[in-house]
């Protein structure tokens, strides 16, 4: 993978998740001026994980099946950004819906397929554990930038100009598409349950159930996080600084990635991720005092980061070859499609009915049970790994 190519798979994931941290702490904050109730801002932000449900998967199959996936995510890219351009028309909640559905259902093919681009392209250089926590990185720092720059923005001018941050951020994207590049895939025919035979695994069904209860704690976090500091009385600025400390957190991880990855199992870093993040929506939960809250932000780089990481390499213990991309997506579905949207309902109904704080109580539970799941995944996971 050349310099130029790094930098725009870099600028890829920057530019996305620049976009995710304008969507995660401030759409809700967004839908709420425009007037809808905590249960309608719940199912507009879950479109958002409900989305990756079949999303992923469908575009995945279709990236395996023709091996290709740079023109896909072009196709996808461009055709995402001309249809969040309708947000300015929408009457009502239904259409805000829909939109919300069709938009995300489009944007739902960039993440897997520019993973698994990403991946094919360091594994042929044999150059995983030392460039991908620094190329993924990227999209923490676009989280950051866009935190600390929409929080301001938004504070000084008001929460309505949402949209054209929105737009502006989406066509960069597209344009960006324009200059990835992977090496040629080789061809590989699609064996009809080969994708059913890994999924009868037990270790398989293991670690997509605990990557399934960590997604679903999390949920809490992207929904209602931003509503509950400013319930505490943070202004917009400081709930985007909250969201820039944690994801910080993310790129410090991310950058010394490598030293975690070749000194620890992938298992065990998932243990720990688990255990931390019991620990963090605990005190989100019962400890609202600003250092308590600081802390458990800087949390986010184990609950996220190491969990991400480590989640992507061990993933490849089974999912290689023609299985990679739909492979990705199969997680991406599990974990953000079906965990994300039942967390994020479940979230807005237990808000309503027993109080936020008792939201974050129960993203605890989750990543509790995430705790138990992956314990029996094997641990024998680094030789595996070695020989994917």
């Amino acid at each position: 993978m050349t310099p130029f190519v790094r930098g725009a798979f870099g600028a890829l994931f920057f530019l996305y998740f620049a976009y995710i941290g304008l969507v995660t702490p401030f759409a809700s904050l967004y839908f709420a001026k425009l007037g809808f109730s905590a249960l309608e801002i719940a199912s507009l932000m879950s479109m958002m994980q409900i989305t990756r449900i079949l999303g992923p998967f469908s575009w995945g199959w279709l990236a395996d099946f023709f091996g290709e996936r740079i023109g896909i995510m072009r196709f996808c890219a461009a055709l995402a950004a001309l249809i969040f351009l309708f947000i300015f028309f929408l009457p009502n909640y239904f259409a805000f819906l829909v939109w919300m559905f069709v938009v995300h259902t489009i944007l739902s093919a960039l993440m897997p397929l520019g993973e698994s681009a990403t991946i094919h392209a360091l594994h042929r250089d044999n150059s995983f554990d030392q460039r991908y926590g620094r190329l993924r990185l990227w999209g923490s720092i676009g989280f950051i930038a866009m935190g600390l720059f929409a929080g301001e923005l938004f504070q000084q001018r008001g929460i309505e100009l949402f949209p054209w941050v929105g737009a502006t951020v989406l066509f960069a994207l597209a344009c960006n598409t324009w200059f990835l590049y992977e090496p040629k895939l080789e061809r590989h025919q699609m064996q009809k349950g080969e994708l059913l035979q890994v999924l009868k695994q037990g270790p398989v069904q293991w670690f997509l159930a605990a990557a399934f209860w960590m997604i679903f704690g999390h949920a809490a976090l992207y929904v209602f996080y931003s509503l509950y500091l400013f319930d505490l009385g943070y202004n917009k600025f400081q709930i985007g600084l909250f969201w820039t400390l944690g994801v910080a957190a993310e790129v410090v991880f991310f950058y010394y990635q490598s030293q975690f990855m070749s000194r620890f199992e992938s298992k065990r870093i998932l243990q720990w991720s688990f255990a931390l993040g019991v620990v963090r929506f605990l005190l989100i939960a019962y400890v609202v005092v600003t250092p308590v809250l600081i802390f458990a932000q800087l949390l986010h780089g184990a609950t996220f980061g190491a969990h991400h990481s480590a989640t992507t390499k061990l993933s490849q213990r089974w999912f290689r070859g023609p299985l990679q991309a739909r492979g990705q997506a199969l997680i991406i579905m599990i974990a953000y499609g079906f965990g994300g949207s039942l967390g994020g309902l479940c979230a807005g109904w237990v808000w309503e009915s027993l109080g936020p704080n008792q939201v974050f109580a129960m993203a605890a539970l989750a990543c509790l049970l995430a705790f138990i799941a992956i314990y029996f995944v094997p641990n024998d996971a680094r030789t595996l790994e070695q020989k994917s």
